[in-house]
């Protein structure tokens, strides 16, 4: 298995899915893309999440969280 990429909080910070750039966010110390997810539109997902941020808090209290990580591209790790 190759390594994962190191992706700093900075490098997450830029890619919010703004101005043409890739969605990143970051859960449990992994990178996810969500660029060509439907739910997230320019970096927002449905008015209640932004790309560009890791939401490991934010997610605590969703009514999903690891299921919805197998649909996704994982990018590296957080560092």
């Amino acid at each position: 298995m190759a390594e994962q990429k190191k992706i700093t909080r900075l490098e997450l910070q830029q890619n919010n899915g703004k101005n043409g750039k890739p969605a990143y966010i970051a859960y449990q110390g992994k990178v996810y893309e969500v660029t060509d997810s439907s739910f997230w539109m320019e970096g927002d997902h449905m008015g209640m999440h932004d790309a560009g941020k890791d939401l490991t808090e934010e997610l605590e209290m969703a009514p999903h969280r690891d299921e919805a990580f197998a649909r996704v591209k994982l990018v590296g790790e957080l560092v």
